[in-house]
């Protein structure tokens, strides 16, 4: 009885997650697009001209529209918008982060820690390991304390490997991965840069947008090791292209908390994750 329930849990929340993401971008690409389209038709701009609403959109542009399309906004982003925009609408790929400055070798670790060794990676760990001992995922690891414990580093140890492998690739690749929270107002345009940032890095001094194969590929990573690592022997690369699956949702969803948890002066991401402090301001959202 207990098996049949867990596995009904575990499909109700994985339909809702994927419900959850599809509706999310379809709402943040219906609003975006509405927006854009009434200020293209906003104002009486001389034919031919750029209105500069538009360039004021196109030069805020991060993943989400501005809501700061004030008519001296819109002003001073018309002036600069033929050297930023080049001459149209950037793609998202490309949007620059204002205030963005590339962060230290010790910025970088710090987070690094955080996010692998961190608060949250270890709640994740105990909680998906509750979820598996109710599914009694992978049998062989049995029950009781000695099973939970096993299913417990086993989440852990493939979130540490996840997270190693996007830092190390994007260090590489001199790629910044870290996270920054959207710099504009409203749950919808946050929750859309949540999602985006989970695809994407930063690149540059300007640290402009960009797909981002360290993000797309570390999840996988982490599940092929455990696989072949310790795992029993009947699993092989099938599951952990179908677990892949899930961490990268699993790594979207911690975008979202980083991007909606406080972020008070006094609180724990203030003060362990740059996010929170530098590349985004707290004004700006």
């Amino acid at each position: 009885m207990g098996q049949p329930l867990g596995k009904f849990l575990i499909g109700v929340l994985r339909m809702r997650a994927g419900r959850l993401v599809m509706v999310g971008l379809l709402t943040v690409a219906v609003t975006t697009g509405a927006r854009a389209q009434a200020v293209k038709n906003d104002g009486a701009a001389p034919a031919g001209a750029p209105s500069p609403y538009a360039v004021a959109v196109s030069t805020a542009w991060d993943g989400s529209v501005r809501a700061d399309r004030t008519p001296e906004a819109a002003d001073a982003a018309a002036a600069s918008g033929s050297a930023e925009s080049d001459g149209g609408l950037p793609s998202a790929p490309q949007a620059k982060l204002k205030g963005y400055e590339r962060p230290s070798q010790k910025t970088k670790l710090v987070n690094y820690l955080f996010d692998a060794y961190g608060p949250f990676p270890l709640a994740g760990a105990a909680l998906v390991a509750g979820i598996n001992q109710a599914d009694n995922s992978v049998p062989d690891w049995g029950q009781g304390l000695k099973g939970y414990g096993r299913r417990f580093g086993s989440n852990f140890g493939i979130g540490a490997i996840t997270t190693t492998t996007r830092y190390g690739m994007a260090e590489l690749l001199r790629e910044d991965t870290l996270y920054y929270r959207c710099q504009c107002t409203g749950f919808f345009p946050r929750f859309g840069h949540a999602l985006i940032s989970t695809f994407t890095g930063r690149r540059g001094e300007d640290g402009h947008r960009v797909f981002s194969v360290p993000s797309l590929v570390a999840p996988y990573v982490g599940e092929m090791v455990a696989v072949y690592a310790w795992y029993p022997g009947r699993y092989d690369a099938k599951d952990a292209f179908r677990q892949g699956n899930y961490s990268l949702l699993a790594y979207a969803g911690g975008n979202l908390a980083l991007e909606f948890f406080p972020s008070g002066p006094h609180s724990l991401l203030s003060k362990m994750h740059l996010q929170n402090r530098h590349g985004a301001p707290e004004n700006s959202n």
